[in-house]
Parts: structure tokens; sequence; C-alpha cells
């Protein structure tokens, strides 16, 4: 059953390359400005994926400006984790992390086990595939919990 927006929401995984980006973007293309969303990642030691980007780009969202960014960063450039509604780890270390850094408010945090395509596949195509696999998964995730998209998008 999906439950209101909230006004603000961070997503988060290992290092805000792959899912917690693809999280953000999706849930601007569905929701527009209706929630203010961000991300990071446990580590900033990696660029936006190449896989995520394409994979996007497949449904009309940009990922290509995106800079990775870790909790500590958001910390150090004044981003306060209590100014948000939501947050919701993609890995069981940001998951960690973001109940660590949360311990102190009164905020929701969900898990949501997504697919870590990173590793996956031989091939180009392969790669494309477990990529767009994660991409689904949030996009299900996203309108399992939030409702259709406001945009009139489709999953």
């Amino acid at each position: 059953m999906a439950g209101a927006l909230p006004s603000s929401v961070l997503f988060c995984c290992d290092h805000n390359s792959v899912r917690s980006p693809m999280a953000e973007g999706l849930m601007k293309k569905y929701y527009g400005h209706e929630v203010y969303v961000q991300s990071v990642g446990v580590r900033n030691d990696r660029e936006i994926d190449g896989f995520s980007i394409a994979v996007c780009a497949e449904m009309d969202i940009p990922l290509e400006r995106h800079r990775t960014r870790s909790f500590d960063e958001m910390e150090d450039w004044g981003d306060d984790l209590s100014g948000f509604d939501l947050i919701v780890a993609m890995s069981p270390a940001s998951l960690r992390r973001a109940q660590e850094l949360t311990r102190y408010y009164h905020l929701e945090v969900e898990y949501w086990p997504v697919l870590d395509p990173s590793g996956l596949g031989e091939t180009r195509e392969d790669k494309l595939a477990a990529y767009r696999q994660a991409r689904d998964q949030i996009a299900r995730r996203l309108i399992d919990r939030f409702g259709p998209p406001r945009r009139g998008e489709e999953a």
C-alpha cells in the first residue's frame, strides 16, 4: 500500500555511484518538485558509474552531471540529516551508517535491499541487463512506497 509523499528523501548506498543516484533520478522524474531529493554514499571513492548513466538515459533521466558524495562530505558541507523526513538505505553498510548518524533524530530510516549490479556480467549487454534490473527494482519500490508517478511517467 502506497504511503504519502514525504517532503524530503535521502537515498544512500555504498559509493553514491550506482543505486542511490538512480533512485534520486527516478524519484525526481516520478514525483518532480513535490519532494526534495538527495543521495549520498558511505564512501566517496568513485565517480558516477557509466552503466548507471546509460540505463537511466533510456528513461530520459540525466545522471551524467551527478557528483558523488559521502555522508561525511554532506555533513562538512552543512547538510543536516535531521532535515530529511525519510532516509532510504539500499545496502547493509549504508543502513548501518544512516542508523548510526540518526540515532538522536526522530526520522524514518528504511532499508530497501537493491541488487548491486557493479560486478555482474561479462559482456556489455550482460552488464546493462544487470543495471536495468537494479533500476527497475528501485522503480518498483518507489511506486510501491509512494504511489504511481505524478508526472505522467510509466515505470
